[in-house]
């Protein structure tokens, strides 16, 4: 073990064991806590330790990350287990926990039966990171108080965002920005998955000061979005805004409706209008047919997925979690056209420098997260992956019928659409498990299966109350009568 893996190991079990101590006997300082977990997120690769690193692999994990927001989000988690607030329960099963457990189960096996283990692992831990994030918001959202406090968080983390990508294109002149998570794609599914959740704020009856703040964010979002050039990232988050909206927002018209859209027309037009020379070279260079289609073009989407069938026929189980990169270095990209070679990783014999890196040929992940679970997983682990995303889903859609403003039921809405825009650009990217992203979507549906379980306790207690009801009134009736 490294000298830095012992020094990162010790510091963050000290930190771990002291914020435990001040989160079960502070609740301010649980807030907090939760607070920092999901706001420092975005920057969670700049203040983690990779304990076992592999940095050199093009994998989607590249050793056991350890990061301060796991320190925060434990603290949650066990403070609320040991020490509930009053009157809450210590512990509920939210909804999706089984699927999501069933998930990991199977790849669990998968990774015991595949070659190499390593890279499995190293997903696997992310994997059980993601449920500590879950179970952390789930027990720590109760009321709206801790859903502002969720709010508030993620609209500090979307405005610093904004700014930070001002500043890279008026200030350093990049093209496409990358926000503080240094690469665009990733960036525009960070905006598409936290963005709607600032729709359903603004139009919610939480206090003036975050609905406005949540109208800050929206605008610098959108900004952003529009910055990074994506050119699914764009659309994706056009539609998942204005989807939230179409739902958040009551039809009838009133001149501050009309006022109001049509100054967002404007703003958006107006931005659109001075980006649109790099858009239109962006959108031009390539075509949904050529980048589908084409077997001459070794990256494009149609690459992976062909990548995948061919995967897919060789092994019906697949070649293992966090194993494409390897696997297809190694073996398939010889047999899918058109060819070139990759290197193949067990020809290392040495750690390489990061400034040689760029000269290593190895196979990226495939730009889909259904042919990148394909491959690694098989067709079983891509059915129960679907079953998990449905049941997600479904929590989300529960909340559509409802057109009141009230928090704990507008933001199931805004979380539903989130999780929209993250499920529509994992069709062209497979950033959903980017640790930033893949752990802000916990914390996320975390908060989804909290206001799930406080809609089903409010039912129940409509319909409990409404038996007592009736049977006062047949009471009332038999004395009457008597």
């Amino acid at each position: 073990m490294e000298t830095k893996d012992l020094i990162g190991g010790a510091f963050f079990f000290v930190v771990t064991a002291i914020g435990v101590v001040l989160t079960c006997l502070s609740f301010r300082a649980r807030d907090a806590a939760f607070f920092l977990m999901l706001v420092l997120l975005a920057i969670t690769f700049k203040i983690d330790v990779n304990f076992h690193s592999h940095y050199w692999y093009r994998g989607t994990t590249r050793g056991v990350e350890v990061s301060l927001v796991d320190v925060f989000a434990f603290c949650v988690l066990a403070s609320s287990l040991l020490v509930p607030r009053p009157s809450e329960s210590r512990f509920y099963w939210p909804a999706s926990l089984g699927l999501m457990l069933l998930f990991i189960a199977y790849s669990c096996g998968n990774v015991f039966f595949s070659e190499p283990k390593v890279y499995g692992v190293f997903e696997l831990s992310k994997m059980l990171r993601g449920i500590v994030f879950f179970l952390a918001a789930a027990l720590f959202v109760r009321s709206e108080r801790e859903l502002a406090i969720f709010v508030f968080a993620l609209c500090c983390a979307g405005c610093f965002e904004g700014v930070w990508a001002l500043k890279q294109r008026l200030l350093d002149g990049i093209y496409r920005v990358p926000g503080t998570i240094d690469d665009p794609n990733s960036f525009s599914m960070y905006l598409c998955t936290i963005s709607p959740i600032f729709v359903a704020a603004a139009t919610s009856s939480l206090p003036r000061w975050l609905r406005w703040l949540s109208g800050l964010a929206i605008a610098l979002t959108t900004i952003s979005i529009v910055l990074t050039i994506s050119r699914a990232g764009v659309a994706i988050f056009g539609f998942v805004m204005l989807a939230a909206t179409a739902l958040c927002v009551s039809w009838r018209l009133t001149p501050k409706k009309i006022a109001a859209v049509v100054l967002v027309l404007l703003c958006v037009s107006g931005l659109l209008f001075k980006q649109w020379e790099l858009i239109k070279a962006r959108w031009s260079n390539d075509s949904l047919k050529k980048e589908y289609l084409s077997k001459t073009m070794p990256d494009s989407r149609g690459y992976y997925l062909r990548l995948a069938r061919v995967i897919a026929d060789d092994k019906f189980f697949g070649v293992g979690l966090n194993n494409w990169s390897y696997w297809v270095s190694k073996k398939y990209s010889a047999l899918v056209p058109p060819y070139e070679p990759d290197e193949d990783y067990d020809n290392l014999v040495y750690a390489p420098s990061k400034q040689l890196l760029p000269s290593f040929m190895y196979a990226a992940p495939a730009h889909n997260l259904a042919a990148l679970t394909i491959g690694e997983l098989g067709l079983p682990g891509l059915a129960i992956f679907a079953l998990v995303w449905f049941r997600w889903f479904q929590m989300g859609a529960s909340f559509l019928l409802s057109r009141r403003e009230d928090p704990m039921l507008r933001l199931g809405v805004g979380i539903l659409f989130g999780l929209t825009g993250a499920f529509l650009q994992s069709m062209t990217e497979w950033v959903f498990r980017q640790t930033h992203i893949f752990l802000t979507l916990h914390i996320m549906l975390g908060t989804l299966a909290a206001l799930y379980a406080a809609k089903q306790r409010s039912k129940a207690a409509v319909a409990e109350l409404t038996v007592e009801e009736a049977e006062e009134d047949f009471l009332q009736y038999e004395a009457t009568i008597g």
